[in-house]
Parts: structure tokens; sequence; C-alpha cells
């Protein structure tokens, strides 16, 4: 099915190009494919937008960099595509049910999304790598 190497194909971008500005326009640029048209097909397949899956992807270098660096936040928001760390703010506890300060004083990192791919079958669908949360300490 063609849409399933699309799909596949914008996740490939995405994985191996995780520090670049990956905006819907740039993907569509590289991709050699219509924005329109890779923004339906990767709804279509994964059940999430394009632009959800890439915020929280970065969301989640974010929360990775919070429980493992003493980096200051303002550094990781604008590294993570926010233009202030009140707009990342908002984000990560929008995504993460805490502030940015409050996750890195837990000090554990716990994967969000994983890795996107997606199954094999004759179904339209797609499958997170599930890992168990860890409990944040309140």
């Amino acid at each position: 099915m063609v849409s399933r190497s699309v799909t596949g194909k914008i996740l490939s971008y995405i994985d191996a190009h995780p520090d670049q500005d990956l905006t819907l326009e740039r993907l569509a640029e590289k991709l050699h494919y219509s924005k329109f048209y890779m923004a339906r097909t990767f709804k279509a397949d994964t059940g999430m937008t394009l632009c959800k899956y890439i915020q929280g992807r970065r969301l989640e270098t974010a929360a990775r960099e919070l429980a493992e660096t003493k980096r200051p936040v303002v550094e990781i928001a604008l590294e993570a595509g926010y233009g202030s760390q009140q707009a990342f703010a908002r984000a990560f506890r929008r995504e993460y049910g805490c502030t940015p300060r409050t996750y890195r004083k837990a000090g554990v990192f716990s994967v969000k999304y994983g890795r996107l791919s997606l199954r094999m079958g004759g179904r339209r669908s797609a499958a997170f790598t599930i890992h168990e949360r860890s409990r944040m300490a309140a």
C-alpha cells in the first residue's frame, strides 16, 4: 500500500533528523510530497496528526534532557522549538501533567510516545512501542 510507504518514509526521516526543524513544510520539501497529502496519509495510517506526533517527540526529548541533565529549562525549551519558557511549560504540563521543574525534581525519564511503527496487516493502523511509565514522586 502506497500510503504505508509514505508514512514509513516520514517516520524514518523524523527518526534520522531529530535535531532539525521538523515542520510539515520541511518534510514535504525533503520527501517530495504535498504537505496536504502527507498530513492526510499520516493521520489515516497512525490515527494522530503529524504535527502532534512531532510535538510529542520534541517534548519527549525535552523530558529526557530535564531528567538527565542540569541544562537550564529555557535552553531546553528553545531547543525543543518553543519561543518561550512559558509556552514550553504549558505544552509540557498538558502532555506530562506537571511542570518541567517538577519533572526535573523527580529525576525519572519515562517514555511517553516511543517510536511509532506501522503494523503489517490488512487494516490501516499503528502501534506505539509501549514502555511502562515510571511513577513520579508527587
